[in-house]
């Protein structure tokens, strides 16, 4: 085991915020739209979203797999939850584009999925770094934790080590948890105790 701390059940705090997720989870095809969205498919209204819709590209058959009737409702209800936006043309044609909420939604699909990807290590260290306001606390707690389930280590009070390239994940799932401006991702060559961490990531 890389680290004594690893911790497979997050804890309550974890599963607090991640009950608050399910509840704000987006049904079937709420869900494929805004993935759809998110890979650069467009989709285009008449007048507004919660009327009479049509596809601009008619030729990809992923929307033709969605029923008809609940993807009207799906869009009236992204809609009204700011998921998504839309732009209008000079001929009335809305079209619906992805909002800033709505890509932290298409985030918190693959939370779970998330892992990071090994390899040579090049010999630095990275540190993250927290400073998280005690009004956050439990996204805080949620977030040690899942730093413990993939594999990082408690360095010391909120610094935590890792010796692989983790900054993309890092963010994300800073992102996630809304404390990304609290967090800071350091590369270190020299650390006065990298044998012992060396021996516990199994690097000799």
């Amino acid at each position: 085991m890389i680290c004594n701390t690893l911790i497979m059940d997050y804890g309550e705090n974890f599963r607090e915020i991640k009950r608050r997720q399910k509840r704000e989870q987006l049904g079937p095809v709420a869900q494929k739209i805004i993935l759809l969205l998110a890979s650069g498919f467009s989709l285009s209204l008449t007048n507004r979203p919660d009327q009479y819709f049509r596809v601009i590209k008619k030729t990809q058959k992923e929307w033709e797999k969605i029923n008809q009737r609940s993807l009207h409702q799906a869009i009236r209800n992204l809609y009204q939850s700011h998921l998504v936006n839309y732009k209008e043309d000079a001929k009335g044609i809305s079209t619906l584009i992805l909002s800033d909420k709505g890509s932290k939604q298409v985030l918190k699909y693959n939370l779970d999925k998330i892992k990071i990807q090994k390899s040579n290590w090049d010999g630095f260290w990275r540190l993250i770094i927290f400073d998280i306001p005690e009004f956050k606390k439990k996204e805080r707690d949620a977030l040690s934790l899942k730093f413990k389930q993939l594999g990082l280590c408690t360095f010391q009070k909120s610094v935590f080590i890792y010796p692989y390239h983790c900054k993309n994940e890092i963010d994300f799932i800073a992102e996630i948890f809304e404390v990304k401006p609290y967090v800071r991702y350091i590369v270190a060559k020299e650390i006065d105790t990298a044998l012992d961490w060396q021996r516990r990531f199994n690097l000799l």
